[in-house]
């Protein structure tokens, strides 16, 4: 037996040189079609790169905070807070699982978004990779149509609230407000308006909670747990009034174009 281990230690050491030549061959083919890839750092000698790096810069730190430009500059917080009111509601906690639940929030809000981003598209992106726009222009096209949507969802109180707590001068338009201050009072327009809509969801499933404690402690069963009568309860009759098509339906009716 120990002969025939040496035996097959030396096949699979002969077998992993043969692989480490192959990929030694394999490495040095492509490695005349596959390009380099060099980055490094050198010294600015003139303004304009000096602008270059601070271009650089920018454009890192956007990407770096595109989720949250994602989050609280289109409706993605809505849909978010109302499919998780409608999981607590009936009660099942695991499913769908956080991360259908994520898909389909952001999956919907592409879905609604659609003809911001494409506005974004046809009046910024485009033209600025046609150099036909300036930085500044590109910056101003592109986020012209969100400020827009977002005007269209924020209450004016929510509005009022962040322009009078930010001490800035009063705008003579809409086109006068401080990004900042738009994105917040949107953020809570979002996040009220929210939870309306799940209070509205929850209530009725609340009820059906309410209506099984009652019977089962008229009835004397104390020990028995009454989510674990009401869960199938409230699952059936999401399932008789079609209730993620509703949710889904209201959730799209309640954007304002």
């Amino acid at each position: 037996m120990k002969i025939k281990d040496k035996i097959i230690t030396i096949i699979k050491r002969k077998e992993f040189l043969l692989v480490l030549l192959f990929s030694v061959m394999i490495c040095s083919v492509y490695a005349q079609v596959v390009p380099r890839l060099n980055i490094g750092f050198d010294r600015a000698n003139t303004p304009k790169d000096v602008a270059n790096s601070l271009q650089i810069l920018l454009l890192l730190t956007v990407i770096s905070i595109a989720p949250s430009i994602l989050i609280m500059m289109t409706c993605f917080t809505r849909i978010s807070i109302v499919l998780s009111f409608v999981r607590k509601a009936l009660g099942t906690q695991p499913v769908p699982s956080n991360q259908i639940m994520a898909s389909i929030s952001l999956f919907l809000t592409f879905f609604i978004m659609s003809p911001v981003f494409k506005e974004i598209n046809d009046k910024a992106l485009q033209p600025y990779l046609r150099s036909e726009l300036t930085h500044e222009q590109f910056y101003h096209n592109g986020i012209q149509p969100l400020r827009t949507f977002m005007l269209k969802q924020t209450r004016e109180k929510d509005l009022a609230l962040m322009l009078n707590t930010s001490r800035l001068p009063k705008p003579q338009n809409s086109d006068e407000i401080s990004l900042p201050v738009l994105v917040t009072a949107y953020a809570l327009s979002e996040i009220r308006l929210a939870f309306e809509m799940g209070f509205l969801i929850y209530l009725p499933f609340l009820m059906i909670d309410m209506i099984v404690a009652s019977i089962l402690m008229s009835m004397g069963m104390m020990m028995l747990p009454p989510a674990m009568i009401s869960a199938p309860l409230k699952i059936l009759l999401f399932i008789v009034v079609d209730g993620w098509y509703l949710v889904i339906q209201t959730l799209v009716r309640s954007i304002k174009w």
